[in-house]
């Protein structure tokens, strides 16, 4: 297990100019916190990219990647499912108060 600790984001509503796609889409930028123990700790910092999208029947994440704050590389790693479930909530959260 991957352990991380969110601590801040920046967030954009992304705009679908044909109206094609159900739903509206939020284009989150995670923070992360990692034990420099984890192989995926690195000293620039690691952030999260992540698509949450909320539908009328359900809200999930359609990708994501891992990438090394600063360069912008990506990081070849994979969220468990209870890490999920937490980047699921807190976008959740973040995106009501988007909304707002």
């Amino acid at each position: 297990m991957i352990w991380l600790n969110i601590t801040g984001h920046q967030v954009e509503k992304l705009e679908d100019p044909f109206g094609l796609l159900s739903g509206e889409r939020y284009e989150f930028f995670l923070e992360l916190e990692v034990d420099e123990d984890d192989e995926l700790y690195s000293e620039k910092g690691v952030g999260l990219k992540c698509i949450f999208v909320r539908n009328e029947s359900e809200d999930k994440i359609t990708s994501y990647h891992f990438y090394e704050r600063g360069t912008e590389k990506v990081l070849d790693f994979e969220l468990e499912e209870d890490e999920e479930e937490l980047v699921l909530t807190y976008c959740q959260k973040f995106a009501e108060e988007e909304e707002e």
